[in-house]
């Protein structure tokens, strides 16, 4: 599977494709700005660039530009481009952070999170962070599926 490396401008674009399961980095996060850090990071780590950029898509070896500014028509461009964007069975990434998400059958869950007996649920190895499929996730799939 693809891994993606998002500029500064795709921070939603980001969290849709961590949401989706890809292996997908932020600049931000990672403390990136530069063009010239944006792409020694993308290579070094093997990753898809995805920009906003014209110019800077043109200088990477790996990139896939996108023009729009709103995410779900950024989404689009990137079906366009052949990538299948839509949520899998199971959440396999955080959202917040790009951690790897394992189920959280035998943990004690947070306030937040629902009982076990009602629906299973994830947690991120990096933050901690839990997950089940409820009616976010159900939403995120409906705007998705829209495009």
């Amino acid at each position: 599977m693809r891994r993606f490396l998002c500029d500064a401008m795709l921070g939603t674009l980001a969290t849709y494709l961590r949401m989706c399961g890809y292996d997908t980095a932020y600049a931000l996060d990672c403390g990136l700005e530069a063009d010239d850090a944006l792409l020694e990071w993308a290579r070094s780590e093997d990753r898809t660039l995805v920009t906003r950029s014209q110019r800077l898509a043109d200088r990477a070896e790996d990139a896939i530009h996108v023009a729009a500014h709103e995410p779900l028509e950024q989404v689009r461009e990137l079906r366009e481009a052949g990538l299948e964007v839509s949520l899998p069975a199971e959440p396999t990434r955080c959202s917040r952070c790009n951690g790897r998400l394992v189920g959280a059958v035998d943990e004690p869950r947070p306030d937040y999170a629902p009982p076990p007996t009602e629906r299973p649920a994830w947690r991120c190895v990096d933050c901690g962070q839990f997950y089940w499929r409820g009616s976010h996730w159900e939403d995120v799939g409906e705007r998705l599926d829209s495009v």
